[in-house]
């Protein structure tokens, strides 16, 4: 089995602030479309620190999570 990032919308260049500007309508992680353009370049040190999660209520280990740790729930930052 491959591992790789799945086409959703917080992996599209077209995803700004849980916006789609193809589509003009809100996304989020759970979203995608036929339209899926992946971001030309990704964060390649995943960690809290560039965590769409980290010090949110979605985060799954408030207690724990800290600047260089990572767990399975990591979700990259969408890029302005």
């Amino acid at each position: 089995m491959s591992i790789r990032l799945g086409n959703s919308c917080m992996n599209c260049e077209r995803f700004k602030n849980n916006f789609c500007t193809k589509h003009e309508t809100s996304v989020g992680y759970q979203h995608t479309c036929d339209s899926f353009k992946m971001k030309a370049a990704l964060k390649n040190e995943p960690n809290c620190l560039n965590c769409s999660r980290y010090h949110s209520p979605t985060c799954a280990n408030p207690q724990k999570a800290a600047p260089g740790m990572l767990c399975n729930h990591w979700a990259p930052q969408a890029s302005a």
